[in-house]
C-alpha cells in the first residue's frame, strides 16, 4: 500500500495512506470527519470515467494513516496536504474538500497560495468560521462544541451512532437515499479512527478561515445541502460562496450533510461539469 511520510512521533514515522488512480488532470479529494478517503467511492469512479487522475488520502488519525497523538490542527493538515502534492509532483490540480476537508482546501490556499492549483471545490464544508464571536455573530455558540467534545470523550462509539443520524438525515432519507448498511459502514470506519484524533479534531471545526478564503483566486465551486444539520448552509456554504470572489454556489434541495453519498447524482454532475470547464469564469448560482 502506498504511504507518504509527513513527520515523526518519537521512534515512528507519521505516514498518510493514499490512492492514486487514472490519468489526466489531477483531482485531490479530501475527506470529512470521521471517515477516510474511501468515503469518496461514489465520486472516484465518475471522475475517472471523465478522464481525471484521482488522488485520495486518509487524514492523519483516520483510515489507514498513522494515528499520532499530535498535529490535529489545520496548519498541520495543510502541511500534510502539501507533502502529498510534493510527493506526487502534482501540477494543474484541483482541490476538492468535503466537510472537514474544506478546511484543508482553504488553509492550503491561504498558506501556500494557488501555484499549480487549477480549481477549488467546497462540499458541505466547515469554512468560513463556525464559532460565534463579537465579529462573527452568525456563528455557533461555543457551548455546542464543548458538548460535542464531552460526548466524544465519554463514549465516542455512542456519539458516532447519533452523529451519523444527522450526517445522513436518516429519519428522512433512510431506505431511499441511504441504506442501513451504508450508515453502518461509515460507523465502522469511524470507530477505527484514533481516539485522540476523534476528540482533537472537534475544536478544529471552528478555526477561522476568513483570511484564507480571501486569498482564494482560482475558480471555486461551493456545493451544500439546504437540509444540512451538521453544518447548516447559512453558517457555512452561503457565506463561503460570498467570501470567495466569483464563487459559484450550488444548493442541493433537501440535501443532508453527506450529499456526496445521498445526492451523488447531483454532486457528481456539478463536479464533473465544473472541473471540465476550460475557463471556470461562470459565476451563476444554481439550484440542484
Amino acid at each position: 500500500m502506498p504511504y507518504i511520510t509527513v513527520g515523526k512521533e518519537n521512534s515512528g514515522n507519521i505516514e498518510l495512506y493514499y490512492e492514486d488512480h487514472g490519468t489526466g488532470k489531477p483531482v485531490v479529494l479530501i475527506h470529512g470527519y470521521p471517515l477516510s478517503g474511501a468515503s469518496w467511492e461514489k465520486q472516484v469512479a465518475v471522475l475517472l470515467e471523465a478522464g481525471h487522475r484521482v488522488i485520495t488520502y486518509d487524514r492523519r488519525g483516520f483510515g489507514r494513516s498513522s494515528q499520532p497523538s499530535t498535529g490535529y490542527n489545520y496548519d498541520t493538515f495543510a502541511e500534510d496536504l502539501h507533502e502529498v502534492v510534493k510527493k506526487l509532483v502534482l501540477r494543474d490540480f484541483a482541490l476538492v474538500g468535503f466537510s472537514m476537508g474544506g478546511g484543508e482546501v482553504a488553509r492550503y490556499l491561504g498558506k501556500y497560495g494557488s501555484k499549480d492549483v487549477s480549481k477549488a471545490v467546497f462540499i458541505s464544508s466547515v469554512p468560513p468560521y463556525l464559532l460565534k464571536t463579537p465579529d462573527n455573530p452568525e456563528g455557533v455558540d461555543g457551548s455546542v462544541f464543548e458538548g460535542i467534545q464531552k460526548a466524544v470523550a465519554a463514549d465516542r462509539y455512542a456519539f458516532f451512532t447519533e452523529f451519523f443520524k444527522n450526517f445522513y438525515n436518516t429519519d428522512a432519507l433512510m431506505g431511499t437515499r441511504v441504506s442501513e448498511q451504508a450508515v453502518q459502514a461509515s460507523w465502522n470506519i469511524a470507530v477505527g479512527s484514533s481516539a485522540a484524533a476523534s476528540l482533537a479534531c472537534v475544536p478544529t471545526w471552528y478555526e477561522d478561515f476568513r483570511q484564507d478564503l480571501a486569498r482564494v483566486d482560482v475558480p471555486t465551486l461551493v456545493i451544500h445541502g439546504d437540509a444540512d444539520r451538521i453544518l447548516p448552509i447559512g453558517a457555512s456554504g452561503d457565506r463561503t460562496a460570498k467570501l470567495v470572489k466569483g464563487a459559484r454556489l450550488v444548493v442541493v434541495k433537501d440535501g443532508p450533510h453527506c450529499i456526496t453519498w445521498t445526492h451523488a447524482d447531483i454532486v457528481n454532475r456539478e463536479l464533473v461539469s465544473f472541473l471540465g470547464e476550460v475557463t471556470g469564469t461562470r459565476t451563476l448560482t444554481a439550484q440542484g
